[in-house]
């Protein structure tokens, strides 16, 4: 594939594939250094007619970075914040490779409250569902609605969640892009197109200086390590797709004081009885079902953002 000139330089096609018209928003990469030493990242979207800062920010699931939300966020139209995960994106990896809503969310926090001046709509998917889940229950002046994107906690992590951890389980580098490129098209993941595909493994990737290329994430490495020996220090075979369903997340959903939608796709990760137990935990929340696979905000940005634009 062709190295683009900057990460920002896809927008104008995001833009279209978003129905987005007029100029582009501002686009700026953002860097917080927290107490511990570690960085936090995000992407900061402002439109040239914005007045204010970002009242919604989107937090990605495991895996992925910030910039899976570009397309929805071009087609939102609204300043906007998009936090990398730690361990993700350009965010610091952890040394405890604690990868879990509650460990995650005051780092998120801490970012709310420096990127931001008021309350936000924070809409998370996946793992970032349950960080948003977390961040809402333990700091409520950050959070005005809650809107938690394809995850429920303990689902089974052996059902449609088990082909991340068999793709992330794979070589945790490659000669080139174009090989990450076929694996994913040959696990059916990112949409189908070549063109989306390897635009978002170029957001997913980076070139080691021995020229090999290689996830941003740490997410693969622990998959990775689960099902094979370990070169490293840690010994452990933690499985990192199941840390990252733990039930207590009914907990941190049970003490938000703001409401909650939950966003299930037709083609995701939940089952009949994920969103049944979703409503008996939750009878007062909304589920809007929409027709995409776990990704939504890839496989229908506009949609998804009609819904964030209507909160």
């Amino acid at each position: 594939m062709t190295e683009p000139e900057n990460e920002f330089s896809f927008l104008p096609a995001q833009a279209s594939d978003a129905g987005a018209t007029g100029p582009l928003p501002r686009a700026e990469r953002l860097s917080l250094a927290l107490a511990d030493g570690r960085t936090l990242s995000a992407l900061r979207y402002t439109p040239v007619t914005a007045t204010t800062g970002p009242a919604i920010t989107f937090l990605h699931g495991a895996g992925l970075n910030a910039h899976t939300w570009d397309t929805t966020i071009l087609a939102l139209g609204l300043p906007a914040l998009a936090i990398d995960l730690p361990g993700h994106g350009d965010s610091t990896w952890r040394d405890d490779a604690a990868y879990v809503a509650r460990v995650l969310a005051p780092d998120v926090a801490a970012g709310i409250r420096a990127w931001t001046a008021g309350p936000q709509v924070l809409v998370g998917h996946s793992l970032g569902g349950l960080t948003a889940a977390a961040v809402a229950a333990s700091a409520p002046d950050l959070v005005r609605e809650l809107v938690v994107v394809d995850i429920t906690p303990g689902i089974d992590p052996n059902g449609g969640a088990a082909q991340l951890r068999a793709f992330f389980a794979g070589p945790t580098d490659w000669a080139t892009r174009d090989e990450v490129v076929d694996r994913a098209l040959a696990f059916g993941l990112g949409g189908g197109a070549r063109e989306k595909v390897a635009r978002g493994v170029f957001f997913n990737t980076r070139i080691r200086p021995d020229g090999r290329v290689e996830w941003k994430h740490h997410f693969a490495r622990l998959a990775h390590d689960a099902v094979g020996p370990s070169d490293g220090p840690r010994a452990e075979r933690t499985d990192a797709v199941t840390a990252v369903l733990g039930k207590t997340g009914w907990e941190d959903l049970a003490a938000v004081t703001a409401p909650i939608t939950l966003v299930r796709a037709e083609r995701g990760f939940l089952t009949d009885d994920d969103e049944q137990q979703f409503r008996t935990h939750l009878p007062t929340a909304r589920i809007v079902r929409m027709d995409a696979g776990h990704n939504v905000q890839e496989d229908q940005p506009r949609a998804l953002a009609a819904l964030v634009r209507s909160i």
